[in-house]
């Protein structure tokens, strides 16, 4: 068991090597890359002065960028270690970790909506990352159950009473 865990945080820190040799190739400042472990996955957390130009508009670079350095890493790992999936999250100054907090907190609100008038309520489009945060949010709910529906990009959360 502890094997594993070793093999895992090993892992950790050769992402966290990849990511820091890419933003040297990019010359972007960084003062530092943190690794949060929650219970979804680890999040490598960069702290810069740089976050407009890594985290883009409405975060479309930092969708890019951690989409680029997990493919990297899954190549780099895979040529070392067989097949390996590792599951990770890159954030900028705590974007992402701002944004979900957010969205929690709307889809609470959205969720008290649900039950004090005993309807369903629909959430905005969100991406599958967003969509798993709210389907964990309401995972062990009594009263209400989510369901996703719709395709690509206007994909949304259902928030379901349960009578």
């Amino acid at each position: 068991m502890l094997e594993g865990k070793l093999k895992i945080e090993m892992s950790h820190e050769a992402i966290k090597k990849i990511i820091e040799d890419f933003l040297n190739k990019l010359t972007v400042d960084f003062d530092e890359i943190e690794i949060i472990e929650n219970e979804i996955h680890p999040t490598l957390h960069i702290k810069t002065g740089d976050s407009g130009v890594l985290i883009g508009n409405n975060g479309e670079n930092l969708k890019a960028l951690n989409h680029i350095i997990k493919k990297i890493v899954e190549k780099k790992l895979n040529q070392e270690n067989g097949n390996v999936k590792l599951q990770f999250l890159l954030d900028v100054n705590d974007y992402y970790g701002k944004k979900l907090e957010t969205l929690k907190s709307q889809a609470k609100i959205l969720g008290e909506r649900a039950r004090m008038f005993k309807s369903d309520v629909e959430m905005n489009p969100m991406n599958a990352y967003e969509r798993m945060i709210i389907h964990a949010t309401f995972a062990n709910d009594n009263e209400i159950k989510t369901q996703s529906e719709g395709e690509g990009k206007t994909r949304r959360v259902i928030l379901k009473y349960k009578n």
